[in-house]
C-alpha cells in the first residue's frame, strides 16, 4: 500500500519514538570520533559533499569525522551498514535518492526503511543531460523536436544501472515526450558519461560536478539542467522546465540519516552542527564550486523533503516499470 509523504515523514520521524523514550541521551556526545558513511566510490557528488561537511562538522562539535566509502548495489551495501550500526550518534549514512527509493525498485533490500532516521539535508547537487557534441541539438527543446521529425524508433540513453538518477531521468523523459527512449545500463555514471563521449549511445544525464568539466573541455554538449533553477556556475544551461518538460525533474541530493534509535538529542545536536556548517562561506564556496547547492534546515523539514520525493519518484518507477524482482 503506498503512503502519502506526510504519512510517509510522520513514520520515519515517529518510528523511532519508542526507541528515544527508552535510551538515556548521551550527554557527553561526541566524545570520540564520529564516521559518514558515503554508499558510492570516491570523486563523485556524494563523496565530495560527504568531506566538506564532515570536516565542517568536525570543526564545529570538536572531534573528527571521518567519512568511509562503503559502494554498492546503488547505495545498498553503505545504507545496510549504517541501518545495522549502534544508534549511539557515531555511525551516519550520507543517503541519496536510492535511500528512499530502493525499496520501491528492488525485492532484496536488506534493512526496512524505517531502520534510518533523516538527520538533515546536506546539499543537492544538479543533474545535466548531456549529448555527443556531434549531435546538432543545440539543447533539449531542439533534440526533442529533431528525434520526432525524423521519426527515430529509438534513443539511447546510458544510466549507472536500475533505479538511478540517470534512469529515472530516461524514463521521466520518455513519459514527458512520447519519445522510444531506451536506458542502456551500464556499471557507474561515469562509464555511462564515456558512453556518450564515444557516440555509443544518443544520450545521459549525470550531476554537473562530473559533466560540467566535460562541457567545458568540449567533450560533451550540455541540453538541459533537471533541476527547478538555472546553475550559477553554468548559467547559459537551460532547465527543463524552460524547454517544455517541467516534470523532468530531479537533482542528486545528500542527506544525512541515523540508525533508528539514536537519542533525539544527539539528532538535534548533529542537525544544528549541520545546519551551522551550511551557512559558513567556506562551505558554501566549496559546494558552489562544483555546482552544488547547500541543504540546511530542520530535522522535520528534511523528513518531509524525503517523504515527497519518495512519493514523487515512486511515480516514476510505476510508470516505468522500474521494479526489479
Amino acid at each position: 500500500m503506498s503512503r502519502t509523504p506526510a504519512r510517509y515523514a510522520a513514520g520515519l520521524l515517529l518510528a523511532c519514538s519508542a526507541a528515544f523514550a527508552a535510551t538515556p541521551a548521551l550527554a557527553a556526545w561526541p566524545d570520540k570520533p564520529i564516521t559518514f558513511v558515503a554508499p558510492f566510490t570516491a570523486g563523485g557528488a556524494n563523496d565530495l559533499v560527504a568531506r566538506i561537511i564532515a570536516k565542517a562538522v568536525g570543526s564545529a562539535l570538536n572531534q573528527p569525522v571521518i567519512v568511509e566509502n562503503r559502494p554498492g548495489a546503488g547505495g545498498i551495501v553503505g545504507a545496510a551498514h549504517v541501518a545495522r550500526s549502534a544508534a549511539d550518534g557515531y555511525t551516519y549514512l550520507v543517503g541519496s535518492n536510492g535511500t528512499v527509493t530502493n525499496s520501491l525498485i528492488r525485492s532484496d533490500q536488506p534493512y526496512k526503511d524505517e531502520a534510518l532516521t533523516p538527520v538533515a539535508l546536506l546539499s543537492i547537487t544538479p543533474s545535466v543531460i548531456v549529448a555527443n557534441p556531434s549531435n546538432p541539438a543545440k539543447d533539449l527543446k531542439d533534440f526533442v523536436a529533431r528525434a520526432r521529425q525524423s521519426k527515430t524508433d529509438r534513443i539511447t540513453f546510458s544510466t549507472a544501472g536500475n533505479g538511478s538518477t540517470p534512469h529515472f531521468v530516461a524514463e521521466m523523459m520518455k513519459e514527458a515526450t512520447g519519445l522510444p527512449i531506451e536506458p542502456i545500463a551500464y556499471k557507474s555514471g561515469s562509464e555511462g558519461v564515456t558512453a556518450v563521449i564515444g557516440n555509443q549511445v544518443d544520450a545521459t544525464s549525470e550531476a554537473s560536478i562530473v559533466t560540467l568539466p566535460l562541457i567545458q573541455s568540449g567533450k560533451l554538449k550540455a541540453l538541459a539542467t533537471t533541476w527547478d533553477k538555472r546553475m550559477a556556475s553554468a548559467p547559459d544551461i537551460p532547465t527543463t522546465s524552460e524547454a517544455g518538460f517541467p516534470s523532468i525533474r530531479i537533482g542528486h541530493w545528500a542527506g544525512l540519516f541515523a540508525p533508528t534509535g539514536t537519542p533525539a538529542d544527539v539528532l538535534d545536536k548533529m542537525n544544528a552542527a549541520v545546519d551551522a556548517s551550511l551557512q559558513t562561506r567556506e562551505v558554501q564556496d566549496a559546494l558552489r564550486q562544483s555546482s552544488i547547492e547547500p541543504g540546511g534546515g530542520s530535522r522535520a523539514s528534511f523528513a518531509e523533503f524525503a517523504a515527497s520525493e519518495r512519493e514523487r519518484l515512486g511515480k516514476v518507477v510505476k510508470s516505468g516499470h522500474m521494479q526489479t524482482q
